[in-house]
């Protein structure tokens, strides 16, 4: 089973569930996904990435993206149809580049990082695709055609077992639950920020309120306005 499927399958119960609320403080944005909104973006991803790039399970993709809203659909996406999650170009079968950054890669996917999920506002250069633009018209459901086992690369040297194994045991010793409403201001590196900062809550079932570029001036208000329980880093 992928990655994605075991941080899904026990959310699904309760679809309209706000699953991440993401924070941007330098363009100050807040924008709220419930679990069947971020599963369906994590569909029509892994869908754009079996038709667009034939990925299949092992293929490496790489993501070059800070922690944001659309990174979480990237990422669910890419682990549901098995691909191998690392952070350098070379060898992967697509690169996921923000738009301010530059990636000499044969397939390049942009994405906008927009705050209300707008598409680029000029085509990107060099054959480089329009992520937004182009995975919005993937179907919203996702059926594997290949099962993803347990010992497929997931995340830079680790397995799908190993992250789900270790991502677990990390949420446990912090002690977090599907209640808890976690505050976090990690950064999304691979591999031990998209680890740590996303797939721990995750992995609780608990509602990941992240902020990005953090202002620490806001941080109080944005606890109390969020009713968060926990902080990472703690």
């Amino acid at each position: 089973m992928s990655l994605t499927e075991q941080l899904l399958r026990p959310l699904l119960a309760a679809p309209a569930k706000p699953l991440v609320t993401h924070y941007d403080d330098r363009v100050g944005s807040r924008v709220e996904l419930s679990v069947a909104t971020l599963a369906n973006w994590a569909a029509k991803t892994a869908n754009w990435l079996v038709d667009e790039f034939d990925v299949e399970p092992g293929d490496a993709v790489a993501v070059r993206l800070p922690a944001h809203w659309q990174t979480a659909g990237v990422l669910l996406g890419a682990w549901w149809c098995g691909a191998h999650v690392v952070a350098e170009p070379d060898g992967a079968r697509v690169v996921f580049t923000g738009p301010e950054e530059e990636v000499d890669a044969p397939a390049v996917a942009v994405v906008s990082l927009d705050p209300m999920g707008r598409g680029l506002s000029t085509p990107p250069s060099g054959g480089a695709l329009d992520y937004l633009t182009e995975a919005r018209m993937s179907g919203d459901q996702f059926v594997p055609m290949h099962p993803v086992p347990g010992d497929t690369p997931a995340l830079a040297t680790s397995t799908v077992d190993e992250v789900w194994t270790e991502a677990t045991a990390r949420a446990g010793k912090l002690g977090l639950t599907a209640a808890d409403r976690v505050l976090s201001t990690i950064d999304w590196t691979i591999p031990d920020g998209v680890l740590d900062g996303f797939l721990v809550p995750l992995a609780a079932s608990a509602h990941l309120v992240q902020v990005t570029h953090a202002d620490p001036a806001k941080l109080p208000a944005r606890r109390e306005a969020e009713r968060t329980t926990a902080d990472l880093p703690s």
